[in-house]
């Protein structure tokens, strides 16, 4: 977490999500300029995500209308709301990502039953299919979606917090659902391979089989007309 604007904070996280706190435009328009020096690989549109967070000493913890109730607003308790939020908008881009590939699996899926396939075809879906399982490695290796941060473990009064925040966001509910979605394009890609594998198979026999035929031919053609 680090200091923003006049009474702005930020908080970073390493897997490239950055959650901003109580910044005016011009501030955070000009705190994402300065951090855009230090980052590889940005999306062009990146995906966001605002919510309204408020103070109540009386209420307990929660959500209520969309907005998120505070008893304080303390470094610990908004590096929770970061956790959430961050997680919250890694789901949405993999699952606008994922969503594409999979309007593509589906004329693929038909286009197996018919004899007119383009191996072309064949090879960018399983190309866009490799590149959509890796986002399996980094939800489950570098942003851990379902695992409750180390600060509950310094912090054990904060876990109704965290769990409140995890099921009005819905974390685990999608991080679930887009677990189904990459197995059936595990899958998919799965098919995909089998059938160039099997495409390849047979052409490598329709070869065997024309040098069988020429050679046949040949041995015919020395045995008639060379006596």
């Amino acid at each position: 977490m680090v200091t923003v604007g006049e009474q702005g904070c930020a908080v970073l996280l390493d897997y490239g999500a950055v959650v901003l706190f109580n910044l005016e435009p011009v501030e955070k328009t000009a705190f994402l300029t300065e951090l855009s020096s230090v980052v590889s690989e940005s999306f062009a549109n990146p995906e966001t995500e605002e919510v309204e967070v408020h103070l109540n000493v009386v209420q307990s913890e929660r959500v209520k209308e969309g907005k998120i109730f505070l008893h304080e607003f303390s470094i610990e308790r908004l590096q929770i709301v970061a956790d959430i939020l961050a997680k919250s908008v890694v789901l949405s881009h993999y699952e606008t990502s994922i969503a594409t590939v999979f309007d593509q699996i589906e004329p693929f899926a038909a286009s197996l039953q018919r004899e007119n396939r383009s191996r072309s075809q064949s090879r960018e879906l399983l190309r866009q299919l490799g590149t959509t399982l890796l986002v399996q490695h980094k939800i489950v290796g570098r942003v851990e979606i379902i695992d409750k941060p180390e600060l509950l473990w310094e912090s054990p009064q904060l876990e109704n917090l965290y769990l409140r925040l995890e099921d009005e966001y819905e974390i685990r509910e999608r991080h679930n659902a887009l677990e189904r979605k990459l197995e059936l394009i595990s899958q998919t890609a799965q098919t995909v391979l089998e059938f160039m594998q099997h495409s390849s198979s047979q052409r490598v026999e329709w070869y065997v089989v024309i040098l069988i035929l020429v050679e046949i031919l040949l041995s015919l053609y020395d045995i008639i007309f060379k006596r």
